[in-house]
């Protein structure tokens, strides 16, 4: 599968402690935007998954979920966080259309190269 699916008892090993960019989405099954963006989310996924994690987060899923998404500000689903070396360095709130989430991606793999490839090379 390319999109992992995390929680709070597995977020530091597939995210925080992930070398290169990882990309997760906050959801949850309540929300209609979220599912209006899955598919989209999942064919990016399969088409960027030589460039990036993707990874989603079921908000409501656990109470430790839900205080995991309160420690990065998350006030709505969808929200997607790009991590790199277990620091957040952007995000996006909101339903987006396929094309404009594939720009901001690209986006932020060309915006921080640097830190996504320090930390890929940490692995050679």
């Amino acid at each position: 599968m390319t999109v992992v699916d995390v929680d709070a008892s597995n977020w530091d090993k597939e995210v925080l402690n992930e070398k290169g960019l990882v990309i997760v989405e906050f959801w949850h099954e309540q929300c209609h935007w979220c599912k209006v963006l899955e598919p989209v989310y999942f064919e990016l996924a399969e088409e960027m998954k030589d460039k990036a994690k993707f990874a989603r987060l079921n908000v409501l899923a656990s109470e430790e979920n839900f205080h995991l998404s309160h420690k990065y500000g998350i006030m709505g689903t969808p929200t997607i966080i790009f991590f790199c070396e277990g620091r957040p360095i952007a995000s996006i709130v909101g339903y987006q259309p396929k094309e404009h989430l594939k720009h901001v991606i690209e986006d932020v793999l060309a915006k921080h190269k640097e830190c996504i490839m320090k930390s890929t090379e940490l692995e050679k």
